[in-house]
């Protein structure tokens, strides 16, 4: 018989980091190699570019990306470097070549360089996943300043824009763009007011290009996701709060980065899912009231 998956449930211990926070010093580490995922060339010869994927989710989907036969570029800060050279290492040796480019996707002219630099390293971009994300929790409206909302905005809904629209040259027919949208998008969040109208911003986004490209051949959809053990989280909420992030689930945790990966895959892959377009897929460990 199968047998459940063991991921870790909180309390974790308490801890918090400084923006935008660093998987390498998370505590438990995020399971994010998918030790039950069994591959099978999905992706073969196929060239994906993902930002934000240093860490979390990105860096799941790379992993997974590359065993199914991918090349994977990956987007992150400088900030980030550390996590990036791990995640790096793990997707080669995944058995995917490995790209890292270190850049903010507010800048379009970045989204454009870094696009270019893909092409020249790997010849293509077959897949883009839009999954970097900025957070910030504030108690009311009042508190969020100019300079966050302008972050919150600008990573999280521009910045996809800005990559999607540098790619979209290089996608051929048959290509597949995946955006990571959230639960917060669709319910709503009080203390995340300008990140979840980011996250319904994205989910549209989604619906929107998907029916813009169909005729193109290239698939849009989204994964959103509720609770999931990542840095953006541990460096958003206080110590005590992190170690409890996800408990109130009906799982009782948070999901790990492995877990939400695979839907990713199966967005990515044309033989799980050529006949779907403008999705927004949840996962939500349990819980059922999404719309």
């Amino acid at each position: 018989m199968p047998k459940e998956p063991q991921e870790p449930k909180p309390p974790f211990p308490a801890q918090h980091q400084k923006r935008p926070g660093l998987e390498a010093r998370m505590e438990p580490r995020p399971n994010f190699e998918g030790a039950e995922y069994r591959a099978a060339d999905k992706l073969k010869g196929r060239v994906a570019l993902i930002s934000g994927g240093d860490s979390g989710i990105g860096r799941s989907v790379g992993v997974l990306f590359a065993r199914e036969g991918a090349n994977v570029a990956f987007l992150h800060l400088e900030e980030e470097r550390e996590d990036a050279a791990e995640t790096l290492q793990h997707i080669r040796d995944a058995g995917g070549e490995a790209l890292a480019l270190a850049g903010d996707i507010r800048d379009p002219a970045f989204c454009r360089r870094a696009v270019a630099h893909v092409v020249d390293t790997f010849g293509a971009v077959d897949i883009l996943v839009n999954n970097a994300a900025w957070q910030h929790r504030q108690d009311s409206l009042e508190d969020i300043s100019d300079e966050q909302l302008d972050r919150t905005i600008n990573t999280n809904i521009l910045g996809s824009f800005y990559l999607t629209r540098a790619a979209l040259p290089h996608l051929p027919r048959g290509g597949a763009i995946i955006n990571t949208g959230s639960i917060t998008g669709l319910e709503g969040s009080e203390d995340l007011l300008d990140y979840a109208a980011t996250k319904g911003a994205i989910h549209a986004f989604t619906k929107s290009l998907a029916r813009n490209l169909v005729h193109r051949g290239i698939r849009v959809n989204c994964v959103a996701p509720g609770p999931v053990w990542t840095p953006l989280n541990v460096a958003d909420k206080p110590a005590k709060e992190a170690g409890r992030h996800g408990m109130k689930t009906p799982m009782g945790r948070p999901a790990q980065p492995e877990e939400i990966a695979p839907a990713f895959v199966f967005f990515a892959s044309a033989a799980d899912s050529s006949y779907i377009t403008g999705e927004v897929l949840t996962l939500l460990g349990g819980n059922v009231t999404a719309a």
